[in-house]
């Protein structure tokens, strides 16, 4: 049996989705063009902060909160016509999951390159 790697898997995914960086996320936030989709884990927030505007979805929960068909669908939660842009600790879920999106058939989906890392040192508000 060969494992693929997760180094492997996030190659992939990069190879397979849109990466854009802080400036470009904030530019489509304050545009109101996205939604701002933190994947983070509840204690990586409470520790380290929020980004202004954006949604908390757990990485755990993304596929069922955004699949209309699931028990668990966040009815309202997001507009589901916008972009969605995913961001992590440094960019590795992140990309692993909006991998996912493009699969589950999300058009418009991007991430974060740096996450959660680089947006705050860049025009976002933590809070």
């Amino acid at each position: 049996m060969v494992i693929k790697s997760s180094k492997s898997l996030v190659s992939e995914a990069l190879d397979q989705i849109e990466t854009i960086n802080a400036d470009q996320a904030f530019n489509k936030v304050n545009n109101d063009q996205c939604n701002l989709i933190d994947i983070r884990d509840i204690r990586e927030l409470e520790r380290e902060g929020r980004i202004d505007k954006s949604l908390h979805i757990p990485r755990g929960m993304l596929e069922f909160w955004l699949d209309p068909e699931s028990p668990y669908f966040k009815e309202g939660k997001l507009d589901m016509k916008k972009e969605m842009v995913l961001f992590c600790a440094g960019g590795l879920r992140s990309a692993l999951a909006a991998k996912t999106l493009k699969d589950m058939g999300f058009e418009k989906v991007s991430h974060i390159d740096g996450g959660f890392g680089k947006l705050k040192n860049s025009k976002f508000k933590i809070t």
